[in-house]
């Protein structure tokens, strides 16, 4: 017992005070999780047993399967590490979807590990590499980017070694991969910044580094496409999604030669764009409307509303 507190005191005062779970207890009536803190959590049967649909923002649900009309699947599973089965046709994908991926309600991002950016997203050795490697040593903190909830965080036998997955409000699922150590549990709600793992070479993996996804309704995007690396920090609260940005590959926009980008607004991957804006505190549609160039009465006509309609704070408005 002793030696179990003082292996704790210093796992905690190395890495802080957050809330990382660093023990489970199974009792008959449920679990016990034991955080880094030296705080506990009691889940109970009822609790563990209560189904989630794993929709973590139901407005992005809607726009994907009324908005655009597409019938992609994203069910929650701690087991599977692509529930979809791959089943969601990226060529569907003929519009355009705003998200945006930091709020105030939800924190903001943080970059998974400090290390710099060793392999991009592109083809490699025969085939695409659908994420990115970034450098780090074999015990190295791992973080979330963005706050929502682990969905899968276990040893995974595709190649991914010691792999969590982590749902996210804004819409997007993100991976770190080829830990050497989990300290997270399925289901667990995390923040933007708190730990998931620690770095490793788990896995189809040659030296330690963490391979770092990031995907929508299981299909990746290129996470240049969102993150700058060197600078550690998002390249735009916004993101416009289009068809363009799923395929094998990808640069990312801002990379992209001015013969590239030509081709590919005059490609056939986009018809309409459509365009979003989230409500925030002190909003009206007056605002809104002269903010993205547009009348109140377009709005309206979008949304199905009138001009008197009392405005939620996070709802997501079309304004194209």
């Amino acid at each position: 017992m002793k030696f179990f507190l003082f292996s704790l005191s210093l796992f905690v005062s190395f890495y802080g005070f957050n809330q990382v779970p660093i023990d489970t207890v199974n009792t008959e009536d449920g679990r016990m999780v034991i955080f880094s803190d030296k705080t506990w959590k009691y889940i109970d049967l009822q609790e563990m047993e209560e189904e989630f649909d794993g929709i973590m923002n139901h407005d992005i649900e809607h726009a994907v399967h009324q908005e655009l009309s597409l019938n992609y699947v994203q069910p929650w599973s701690n087991d599977v590490c692509f529930p979809s089965g791959r089943s969601n046709n990226i060529s569907n994908f003929n519009d355009t979807l705003w998200l945006c991926l930091t709020d105030g309600e939800h924190g903001e991002f943080v970059p998974p590990v400090k290390g710099i950016l060793t392999s991009k997203y592109a083809y490699r050795k025969g085939r695409y590499h659908k994420g990115v490697d970034l450098d780090v040593e074999t015990g190295d903190t791992v973080v979330s980017a963005f706050a929502g909830k682990v969905r899968y965080a276990k040893w995974n036998e595709g190649g991914y070694g010691y792999l969590v997955i982590v749902r996210h409000y804004n819409g997007l699922e993100t991976l770190y991969a080829h830990l050497s150590k989990v300290l997270v549990t399925p289901n667990q709600e995390v923040k933007a910044g708190d730990v998931v793992g620690l770095g490793g070479n788990t896995g189809h993996s040659y030296g330690s580094h963490l391979h770092f996804e990031v995907r929508f309704y299981d299909n990746p995007i290129n996470p240049e496409e969102i993150i700058d690396f060197a600078k550690k920090e998002l390249k735009d609260e916004n993101l416009l999604l289009h068809k363009r940005l799923f395929m094998p590959g990808a640069k990312p926009t801002d990379q992209l030669t001015a013969a590239e980008a030509v081709a590919s607004v005059n490609a056939p991957a986009v018809t309409v764009a459509r365009r979003y804006y989230k409500v925030r505190s002190g909003d009206t549609l007056s605002q809104i409307a002269v903010r993205n160039n547009t009348t109140v009465s377009s709005i309206c006509r979008l949304n199905g509303i009138r001009p008197t309609t009392l405005l939620q704070i996070g709802r997501q408005l079309r304004v194209r």
